[in-house]
């Protein structure tokens, strides 16, 4: 294959930018290095061309698919990091997703898979959600990913979308558990929100991705998911675990701010049939896994789409 990665950089592009290159495949990387980190990719591999860039540029992104003449796209590129920035998340995610799309069209590639993130289903009426849930985002980051969705589902192209829980593996650089890890480390404070979340270990991840990719396969929209949900405060717990601490007081639990959702577990039933996937990692294992690599390789940085709800005593 020849695989156009947008956002390649980041946590899921960089991962699977080491897997399809220890497969023989030729890559190409796109990303303008606003959240991934160059250091996640490797130097000097024949197979693996780098291009700092953004999706945004409509003219970069023609003469990549023009010269790279991709088979397969992933798009991973993404704009999150900051909540209350709605022009770059629109840019980005509907306006640069576009933009990929229409390339990949127009190249003929075999396959499109996009990832999308599960706050697309908005506050949920009922638990797990189902892959056919309505879509009620309400956030920047989730509005602006479904509409780049919604625009990659009417274009005609053979794609997956890929709607994901918590992937959990090396370098992950958003969310609870590097967040945890550094401040626990370091002797600072945290506290826990009360939100109920899933989460998916990197090698149950890659095992869909490879049917997924499958000349094919089942296209359409898919949720990732172990469809268990766990508390944000159960998290906390394994850290401190994970790292042999004893707190001098129980950890502050704060309600969810304005612009998070209480629960949020993805039923991958839809996925389990089309595909015959089973994800092999329980939640503990998936946790203690991932802190594990932090204690060999550290957190290089930490994200969030979220505003930090306030504290309260």
């Amino acid at each position: 294959m020849r695989i156009l990665i947008t956002g390649g950089a980041g946590c899921l592009g960089s991962n699977l930018t080491e897997r399809y290159l220890e497969a023989g495949h030729d890559v190409l990387v796109l990303d303008n290095f606003a959240t991934g980190h160059r250091g996640s990719l490797p130097e000097g591999h024949e197979k693996l061309e780098i291009v700092e860039g953004s999706v945004t540029d409509r003219a970069l992104v023609d003469s990549l698919f023009q010269g790279f003449q991709p088979t397969h796209v992933v798009h991973s590129a993404a704009a999150y990091k900051d909540p209350d920035d709605w022009l770059e998340d629109t840019r980005t995610n509907v306006e640069g997703t576009i933009q990929v799309v229409q390339a990949a069209k127009a190249a003929g590639v075999r396959r499109f898979v996009n990832f999308h993130t599960a706050l697309g289903y908005g506050r949920p009426e009922s638990l797990p959600i189902p892959a056919e849930a309505p879509a009620r985002p309400f956030t920047s980051y989730g509005i602006s990913k479904q509409a780049g969705e919604n625009y990659l589902a009417m274009s005609g192209l053979p794609f997956v979308s890929l709607r994901l829980a918590n992937v959990t593996g090396p370098r992950l650089a958003i969310g609870p558990i590097p967040t945890f890890y550094t401040r626990l480390k370091a002797g600072k404070g945290c506290f826990c929100s009360k939100t109920i979340r899933d989460f998916v270990d990197m090698d149950d991840f890659f095992s869909v991705m490879d049917l997924v990719m499958a000349d094919g396969a089942p296209t359409g929209v898919f949720n990732v998911s172990t469809g268990t949900g766990h508390t944000i405060k159960d998290i906390f717990d394994i850290v401190v675990d994970h790292l042999g601490i004893t707190l001098s007081e129980p950890v502050p639990e704060v309600e969810p701010g304005a612009d998070d959702v209480p629960a949020v577990v993805l039923d991958p039933s839809k996925t389990v049939d089309a595909f015959g996937w089973t994800p092999r990692y329980a939640f503990e294992e998936t946790i203690r896994r991932m802190l594990a690599w932090y204690d060999v390789h550290g957190v290089t940085a930490i994200y969030s789409h979220l505003k930090a709800p306030p504290v309260r005593a």
